[in-house]
């Protein structure tokens, strides 16, 4: 698309909302972009506790029981985005692109290491040299992921997206095996840097580079802000 005039990019901040009531505006978005209704659609949001079972969940990288479950307040929902078992959280921005890859590139594995490079380079902002490991879908630093990915296509419109630790309790990944990964450890930008982050700022950084990458417009409200 370079050379031509950039599609926009709608945004939609919804704060911190459950994952059943977020699961249903995604649907509805992506009812919509499929219609032609909508353009390109970005949700940036929050959850309370969550455990979320991909397609490819196993059960053994549960390892909570119910009652633990209920102590530490969280709900778990299966969802039909790729991947296993994660974990979303205050503190943690979860983008949900709606996008057509019919005006992108109808290419998944293309669409992933896009989502792995805007996390990147959200990341190199605050200072943080992030990484892919091949084969291993997310973004790293050293053998420690940062941000999850799981994705869902139906006639070439997204839906779910990343999750990025930000200022996440990340005591909350001791209770799964997260994506399934016995020998990989979890992060945050809090972490990494000895201090909290606004999650405004990180979700600002992101909003810039996701237009650089999939060659977006950005309502100007949304620049630098």
């Amino acid at each position: 698309m370079s050379g031509s005039l950039l599609m926009l990019l709608n945004l939609e901040h919804l704060g911190r909302i459950p994952y059943a009531e977020a699961l249903r505006i995604q649907q509805a978005r992506v009812a919509a972009r499929k219609a032609n209704e909508i353009p390109d659609t970005l949700l940036l949001l929050e959850h309370p506790h969550v455990y979320t079972l991909g397609r490819s969940a196993r059960r053994e990288n549960l390892l909570f029981t119910p009652a633990k479950l209920e102590e530490i307040g969280a709900e778990l929902c299966e969802t039909n985005r790729g991947g296993d078992v994660t974990y979303h959280g205050p503190g943690q921005l979860v983008g949900y692109p709606i996008l057509d890859l019919a005006q992108h590139r109808r290419d998944v594995a293309w669409y992933m290491r896009s989502l792995e490079e805007v996390l990147m380079r959200a990341a190199a902002g605050f200072g943080v040299p992030a990484n892919r490991i091949p084969g291993v879908p997310g973004v790293f630093v050293g053998s420690d992921k940062l941000a999850a990915l799981g994705v869902h296509i139906s006639r070439w419109v997204t839906s779910h997206g990343f999750a990025f630790n930000v200022n996440t309790d990340l005591r909350y990944f001791d209770w799964i095996v997260p994506c399934g990964l016995r020998d990989k450890g979890v992060t945050s930008l809090e972490r990494l840097l000895g201090r909290p982050i606004p999650l405004e700022d990180v979700s600002a950084r992101v909003v810039e580079r996701f237009g650089e990458v999939f060659e977006l417009a950005i309502p100007k409200a949304e620049v630098n802000s």
